[in-house]
């Protein structure tokens, strides 16, 4: 699956920056537990995000060829305790993080996890990062949320290209669980647009998912916005909401949600 060009990432991590540091100067008790991230407060939510930015900067910056421990990366930590001083470290964060993506473009050699090793894969991989935080932090503040169709669309795309390199490469993942002979899903986005085709379906068949864009009858289905069909596909909202609908077998659903535990 094409992904999206570099620039657009760059420009929504600048975005998404933005729209976190307003949940941080919103007046939300950040000390407060957030609900899809229980081990969390929202202040060690958003502390948790801007590290991981950090962290990849680092690696982008001086173009690592293997992992960075994540106790090397200046600054990783955050303030604790002052909105304030959060606010401006993480506007830093981004600022910082964005400038190393744009620098170095989507082709600069770079060490990463999913054996994709170049920027592009950092730049994809920190949108999406970002923008599923963001969700737990609006989430937990009570705030309303929403995201650009394309980078909800692509956020789907980069999950399952996750599940899949999870099926191939790690033997002890959940994600190896996942085969249902038979058993497919079908997420359908009830606002897509012509310019950007939000249907998926999964087949469960084989040891390895196969999955497409486009419309399909499937063993279930999972209707809804696209935003809240993100957000359930990531299990940041229930199954169970007013703004999802799910036909078929819901236990195939709920038996994949299960197993794709990434994030």
């Amino acid at each position: 699956m094409t992904s999206l060009p570099h620039d657009r990432y760059c420009d929504e991590i600048a975005h998404q920056v933005g729209l976190l540091r307003a949940v941080v100067t919103s007046g939300a008790d950040l000390s407060s537990t957030v609900p899809t991230c229980p081990d969390w407060s929202l202040e060690e939510l958003v502390r948790h995000t801007g590290g991981a930015l950090r962290w990849v900067e680092l690696m982008v910056r001086t173009r690592a060829q293997e992992e960075v421990p994540e106790g090397q990366v200046p600054g990783a930590e955050g303030p604790e305790g002052d909105p304030v001083a959060l606010d401006a470290w993480l506007a830093e964060t981004g600022e910082m993080l964005v400038a190393a993506l744009r620098e170095a473009g989507p082709d600069a050699k770079v060490w990463g996890w999913a054996g994709v090793l170049n920027a592009g894969f950092w730049a994809r991989r920190m949108t999406h990062e970002i923008t599923i935080h963001r969700a737990d932090a609006t989430l937990a503040a009570g705030l309303s949320y929403d995201v650009a169709p394309d980078i909800a669309a692509d956020a789907i795309d980069e999950w399952l290209e996750i599940v899949e390199w999870a099926q191939r490469t790690l033997p002890d993942d959940p994600a190896r669980e996942l085969r249902r002979p038979g058993g497919s899903i079908h997420l359908h986005a009830t606002d897509s647009t012509p310019d950007v085709t939000a249907e998926w379906t999964v087949d469960l068949s084989e040891d390895v998912i196969a999955w497409r864009r486009g419309h399909e009858k499937a063993t279930v289905a999972l209707r809804g916005p696209l935003t809240s069909v993100l957000l359930a596909f990531y299990r940041r909202v229930s199954l169970d909401s007013p703004e999802v609908e799910v036909l078929g077998e819901r236990e195939l659903l709920e038996f994949w949600l299960e197993r794709a535990t990434f994030g």
